[in-house]
This record gives structure tokens, C-alpha cells and sequence, in this order.
């Protein structure tokens, strides 16, 4: 049984290089009318997203979630987390591939030392869903203490 299902359309008019993705009947709304372009993936945002963009908001909060779920569950929930997703875009044998997302963390967590930190820290990462989604891309999860 699904625990949930969201989709979102792209609806893309023009080439690649001129081109534009929008996003419409997005299961929340919140991203309907949000453009993609090529050049917003490639070069510089101008305001407009990228899948890779997409891909660290999903990583991130996904983490943030699952760390804030193992944290609690050892008795030792969060003040705060600050998660970073930097997803990356490269060409692999002549393709455009995502081959990494590296998690930067910064937690501030009372009655945890760094060691035990980490412990929660890998129990989060093999929890978060996104993380498995991107079994194929190197992971990486800088998590530190306040």
C-alpha cells in the first residue's frame, strides 16, 4: 500500500537551447506556473529551476526528515537541522548524468556527542527514501554538531 503519491506535468514547447518547460497540476499546487530551461539547468538560474535543483529540495528535506524521525527515536530530537543538497550534473560517456549529492548537515542536538551523532546520522541515511532513489549516485553526508 502507497504511504503517498504526488505528480507534477512539464509541459515543454521549443527546441532544447530555446526552449521551456512549465510545471502545471502539480499534486500541491506549489509548483505550478514554475519554468525549466536549458540554460537554467547549464548556466545561470535567471530565476527559473533545474531538475537538479528539484532533486537537492527533495534530497534535502527528505533527509532533514528522516534525521529529525531517527533522532527522536533516540530520545534526543533536534532544536534545529540545516541540510544542504548539492546535486551534480556531469557528462558521462557522452550523457548527461547526475553522478552525485552531497548532504551537508549541521545539527544542533543536546546530549549527543559527535560519535553517537553519526550513528543517528547513518541510520537516517539508509532510512531516507530519496537517498535509496539515488542508490546509483555517489552520496556523500558531512553532518556536524553545533
Amino acid at each position: 500500500m502507497s504511504i503517498a503519491e504526488r505528480s507534477t506535468q512539464t509541459t515543454w514547447e521549443g527546441p532544447l537551447a530555446s526552449g521551456t518547460g512549465t510545471f502545471a497540476t502539480s499534486s500541491s499546487g506549489a509548483l505550478d506556473g514554475k519554468q525549466v530551461t536549458w540554460a537554467a539547468r547549464t548556466e545561470a538560474p535567471g530565476g527559473l529551476t533545474s531538475p537538479e535543483e528539484l532533486a537537492a529540495a527533495a534530497h534535502s528535506s527528505c533527509f532533514s526528515m528522516a534525521l529529525a524521525l531517527k533522532l527522536g527515536e533516540n530520545k534526543t530530537p533536534p532544536q534545529r537541522l540545516d541540510v544542504t543538497a548539492t546535486v551534480t550534473l556531469e557528462e558521462v560517456d557522452g550523457a548527461p548524468t547526475i553522478t552525485t549529492s552531497a548532504l551537508q548537515v549541521r545539527a544542533e542536538v543536546s546530549g549527543l556527542d559527535q560519535d553517537a551523532f553519526a550513528a543517528v546520522v547513518d541510520d537516517a541515511a539508509a532510512l531516507c527514501p530519496v537517498s535509496r532513489l539515488f542508490a546509483g549516485a555517489k552520496i556523500t553526508v558531512d553532518a556536524s554538531l553545533a
